[in-house]
This record gives structure tokens, C-alpha cells and sequence, in this order.
């Protein structure tokens, strides 16, 4: 198993069973509406996001080769146990920790942000000022 200790690990991390497929030492799974990729290198599970942070290539059908996923769209690459983009500065992959429960593989997730009604939101942005920093809705001057 991993001893990845990301930093997106903390008390609210919601922890998801990693089932392998059969034969594969690479797959993705969703969990509360978020994509998310798994690697097997070296005996270890990498778990990471989904989607590339370059333009968002699905990295669960990328190339793995010496600890590194290669994206399949652009070739944007990344060291699966650090997140460090190699093709470029200011791309980072984030990963999330693997824990065992009872033996078995889980992914320490974030936890959900919770689900809030239409009205929720517009009174939230209503109170921060709309998107101009309160200028919404107002005549110029």
C-alpha cells in the first residue's frame, strides 16, 4: 500500500473502497459526482483526480512508465508520488491519500460539500455583492 500522506487529507475525509477490476493496474472510479484515477506501480495504489489539470484528458487511460501517468490528449506528465508536473510549471496533480480498513484499500476523499437549493446560493451571492463586489444592479455614476 501507498504511504501517500497528501496534504487533502483531514478529519472530514470520507474513506472509499478501492475495488481493483480484474487485471487492471489502472482504472477510475466517481465518487460524489468527482472523477478520480488509481494506479498500481510497484505494489503501491496511487489515487489521484480524474481528469488532467492541463485540459482535463481522462489520466485513467494514460501512460504509466517509471512512476509517471503521461495524459493521452497533450502528453502532459506527472510523478504519481509527488503530483509534480513534469512537461510544464504550474500544473500539479492532486492525490489523495490510501489508508487499509480491516485490510482492505480505501481512498481518503473529501467529503462532499453539501447540496444547497437554488435560493441558497442566489441569497449567498446576493449577500457577497454579486460578482462585481456589490456594483451589481447599480446605475454608473
Amino acid at each position: 500500500m501507498s504511504s501517500d500522506t497528501s496534504d487533502t487529507s483531514d478529519t472530514s475525509d470520507t474513506l472509499v473502497p478501492l475495488e481493483q477490476p480484474e487485471g487492471r493496474v489502472q482504472w477510475s472510479f466517481e465518487h460524489a459526482g468527482r472523477s478520480y484515477a488509481v494506479f498500481t506501480v510497484g505494489g503501491e495504489l496511487h489515487v489521484t483526480d480524474g481528469a488532467c489539470p492541463h485540459h482535463g484528458g481522462p489520466l485513467a487511460e494514460g501512460l504509466v512508465r517509471d512512476g509517471f501517468v503521461t495524459c493521452p490528449w497533450h502528453w502532459y506528465s506527472y510523478e504519481l508520488a509527488t503530483g509534480r508536473c513534469r512537461t510544464a510549471v504550474g500544473y500539479e496533480l492532486r492525490r489523495y491519500p490510501v489508508v487499509l480498513v480491516g485490510g482492505r484499500p480505501h481512498a481518503a476523499l473529501p467529503a462532499a460539500a453539501p447540496v444547497r437549493s437554488w435560493s441558497e446560493i442566489l441569497r449567498g451571492h446576493a449577500r457577497q455583492g454579486g460578482p462585481a463586489g456589490g456594483s451589481a444592479g447599480r446605475a454608473p455614476t
